[in-house]
């Protein structure tokens, strides 16, 4: 069993994600598994105005944010804008995406199930 400590959250092994954001992100993996099914867990800091671009994810993902003021959209939706404590659940296959405002970093904890669907960026007209 490990512990992280708040403020160690993004120390250790941090790295950037693999495409699929429109700006800069650091991550850091705190449990990965493939067996039964893939499921990862990781803390996303995004720097200000950085999102994902629209993707999907097989089993579904639920972000927790830690810090900073972040926005996320399901396809079709409206924007909601998201703080400290809120906590977001996108069903198996639901297209969407989330990242930080244009005036702050964000950091979320992810917890991802099955394989993630990258899409289109997002039009931020």
């Amino acid at each position: 069993m490990g512990v992280i400590r708040r403020d160690d959250r993004l120390g250790g092994e941090v790295a950037k994600p693999q495409g699929g954001f429109s700006g800069d992100a650091d991550q850091r993996t705190v449990h990965s598994q493939t067996e039964p099914r893939p499921v990862r867990v990781s803390f996303v800091r995004f720097q200000p105005g950085t999102i994902t671009h629209w993707h999907s994810h097989g089993g579904g993902q639920v972000l927790h944010v830690v810090d900073g003021q972040g926005r996320t959209q399901s396809w079709g939706g409206e924007v909601e804008l998201l703080g400290p404590g809120d906590t977001v659940s996108a069903a198996p296959g639901e297209k969407h995406w989330h990242g930080a405002v244009k005036g702050s970093e964000m950091t979320h904890l992810a917890v991802t199930i099955g394989e993630v669907n990258w899409q289109e960026p997002v039009d931020q007209g």
